[in-house]
C-alpha cells in the first residue's frame, strides 16, 4: 500500500521494514544499545575489538584507576574524543579535546605530567586557513577540559610523538623515524631540533609489507629499563605489513638494543581475523598485570577503518615484554581488578541534548562551520553550504558495526538541498538528498541523477548498509517505505583505494541556499 504523495514515484514500489532486518543468528559479540557489538561478554571473557569502528592509533593513559585514550581524528572536527575506562575493555566518550581545525590530525600522544594532561597533535596540512603539517600541543589541568588553544611545535618533517621523561627528568618527544626531540620543562616548546637515535630493527626482504615506515614510537620506563615499542612495515596496503617491534636501553639517550623475539606482533596469513595490526602501547592493568592496545583492519571490513584491540603482555625473564592473544579472533579472559561500567554510546539521536563533538563532527570545518548548526525542540538545523557533499563540510560520526541501517525525517526550506550520504572524503561518497522538487543521487563522490520527488519538502530517508551491499528506502510518513531508485556496493570505499586513512561514515548535509531540518535521526546495528 502506498502513503498519500506516493503516486508519481515510479521507480519502485516493494514496503520494507525493520522487522525483515532482523538477524536469524546471535551476534559473536555481546549485545549493546541499538545492537551495537559490545566486547565484553559477560562471563569474565571479551571479544576485541574494544573500540568499535574507526579509532586507529591508539595512545592510552592509566591515571590512578582510571584510564583514557584517544585515537586519531584525521579531518574530523570537533577532534581528538577522549573515552574513559576502568577495566581496559568498556569504554565511553567522554570529551572531544580539539575544536579548531588545525589540519588532519594523525597519531596523537595522551600523557600527563605532574598533574598536568597533554595532547601532542600532529597533523598534515589542509585547505582550511591555519592548518599545516607539524605537531602541536594542547593542554588541560583536568582532562574533561577546558583544553588549551593549539600551541605551534615547529616540527614539519616528524609524526607520531610519543611523550617519555629521561632519568635525569628531562622531557622528550620521540618522533616517526625514529628520531626526538627535546622538549622545555613545561612541555609547551621544544629544545634544538629533531636528531636520529635509533635504527630499528628489519624484517626480511621476503615478506609482504607496504614499506618500512618506523613510526608511533612510545616509551615507558619499567624495572630500570627504558622500554621503545613502535610500528614498522607500513600502516595499509598488504594485511601482512603493519607489525609490533621493540627495543630497549637503560637510559633515555641509549644505546637501543632490539627485542630478541621482534617482531611481537604481526599479521601472518590473509585468513586472519585482524589484518595491519600495529602502533601499540604498553599499558599496566587494574590488577597490576600487563596489556597492550593497539590497531588493526577486521578482514573484509577496510571501510570500518583501523579498530581498537586488546591483548595481554608478559614479562619474560629476560625482561623483554611479550604479547599474546593470538590473532585476536577468540575471547581473552577480560584484565583481573577493574570496574566494568557501560560501553560506548546509543548513536540515535532525538536532537534533545547536545551531542556536537562527541558524536557528531564536521568534515574538515572552516573557522566559522559550527554556526551552520543549531538544535531547538528536537530539531537539528543545518544551515546550506555549498553545492554538494563534497564542498558542503557534511556533519559525521564513526560506525561501529559491519551491518547497520540510518534513518531520519528530513525537511528542506528555502532553496536547500538535503539528505544522508555515507562519507568516506570528499571524493568518494555515496547515498541519496533531495530538494523541494527533485531527488538527488550521489555515487563515487558525485551527482549520478535528480529524479522527480513525488514527496515535496519533508522525507523519511532511510540508508542501510548490509556488509557493504547499500539500500536506500524513502518514505512519507515513515510508516511505508519504498525502495530508491539505485543500490550501492561500497567494498571499495577504503584506504587502499582512496587513502587517507579514514573510514565510511553516515553524513547528514545540506546544500545550495536555505536551511535543512533533521529529526529523530535513528541508528540500528545487525548481526
Amino acid at each position: 500500500m502506498k502513503s498519500a504523495g506516493l503516486g508519481s514515484l515510479v521507480f519502485g514500489t516493494q514496503a520494507v521494514s525493520a522487522a525483515a532486518c532482523v538477524p536469524a543468528t546471535a551476534p559473536a559479540w555481546g549485545s549493546n544499545v541499538e545492537g551495537q557489538r559490545k566486547p565484553d561478554l559477560g562471563n569474565g571473557t571479551f571479544l576485541n575489538p574494544i573500540v568499535a569502528g574507526d579509532h586507529p592509533d591508539p595512545s592510552i593513559l592509566k591515571d590512578g584507576n582510571d584510564y583514557y585514550m584517544t585515537f586519531s581524528t584525521f579531518d574530523a572536527y570537533p577532534g581528538l574524543v577522549i573515552w574513559h575506562s576502568q577495566d581496559l575493555v568498556n569504554w565511553q566518550p567522554v570529551t572531544a579535546a580539539l575544536t579548531r581545525n588545525i589540519g588532519s590530525v594523525w597519531a596523537p600522544e595522551l600523557c600527563k605530567h605532574k598533574g598536568r594532561y597533554f595532547l601532542y597533535i600532529p597533523t598534515k596540512k589542509t585547505a582550511v586557513p591555519g592548518s599545516k603539517t607539524t605537531s602541536w600541543v594542547i593542554w588541560a589541568d583536568d582532562i574533561r577540559g577546558p583544553w588549551s588553544d593549539p600551541i605551534d611545535l615547529d616540527l614539519p618533517r616528524n609524526i607520531d610523538p610519543g611523550h617519555a621523561v629521561g632519568e635525569d627528568g628531562s622531557r622528550w618527544l620521540f618522533l616517526s623515524g625514529v628520531d626526538r626531540v627535546r622538549l622545555a620543562d613545561d612541555g609547551l616548546s621544544t629544545v634544538g631540533k629533531p636528531e636520529h637515535v635509533y635504527d630499528p630493527w628489519r624484517y626480511p626482504d621476503d615478506w609482504e609489507v607496504e614499506a618500512f615506515s618506523p613510526e608511533g614510537p612510545k616509551v615507558l620506563r619499567h624495572d630500570g629499563w627504558f622500554y621503545l615499542v613502535l610500528a614498522v612495515g607500513g600502516t595499509s596496503g598488504p594485511p601482512t605489513g603493519h607489525m609490533v617491534i621493540a627495543a630497549r636501553s637503560k637510559s633515555i639517550h641509549g644505546p637501543w638494543e632490539h627485542h630478541p623475539r621482534n617482531p611481537l606482533v604481526r599479521t601472518v596469513r590473509n585468513e586472519e581475523k585482524w589484518w595491519s595490526r600495529g602502533h601499540a602501547t604498553l599499558v599496566e592493568g587494574p590488577a597490576g598485570d600487563w596489556w597492550g592496545v593497539y590497531h588493526g583492519y577486521e578482514n573484509g571490513f577496510w571501510t570500518l577503518g583501523r579498530q581498537a584491540l586488546l591483548a595481554p603482555v608478559t614479562w619474560s625473564k629476560d625482561g623483554w615484554p611479550d604479547f599474546g592473544g593470538g590473532d585476536l579472533s577468540q575471547p581473552l579472559k577480560k584484565p583481573a581488578g577493574g570496574k566494568a561500567g557501560p560501553h560506548g554510546m546509543a548513536l540515535s539521536d532525538d536532537f534533545s541534548t547536545d551531542k556536537y563533538g562527541v558524536q557528531w563532527s564536521f568534515f574538515n570545518p572552516s573557522p566559522d562551520e559550527g554556526k551552520r548548526l543549531s538544535r531547538r525542540d528536537g530539531v537539528l538545523s543545518l544551515r546550506a553550504s555549498g553545492t554538494q557533499p563534497s564542498d558542503s563540510s557534511p556533519l559525521l560520526f564513526v560506525v561501529p558495526d559491519q551491518d547497520y541501517e540510518v534513518e531520519c525525517e528530513i525537511e528542506v526550506e528555502g532553496g536547500a538541498r538535503g539528505g544522508i550520504v555515507l562519507f568516506y572524503d570528499h571524493k568518494l561518497y555515496c547515498g541519496m538528498g533531495f530538494g523541494e522538487q527533485n531527488l538527488v543521487l550521489h555515487r563515487y563522490g558525485t551527482e549520478h541523477g535528480t529524479p522527480a520527488n513525488a514527496f515535496g519538502k519533508r522525507v523519511f530517508l532511510r540508508i542501510r548498509n548490509r556488509k557493504h551491499i547499500v539500500s536506500i528506502h524513502l518514505s512519507g510518513d515513515g510508516r511505508t517505505w519504498l525502495r530508491g531508485p539505485r543500490g550501492y556496493e561500497v567494498s571499495g570505499y577504503h584506504q587502499n583505494v582512496r587513502g587517507g586513512f579514514m573510514s565510511l561514515k553516515p553524513a547528514l548535509y545540506a546544500t545550495g541556499t536555505g536551511t535543512v531540518r533533521f529529526r529523530n535521526f535513528v541508528y540500528r546495528a545487525f548481526a
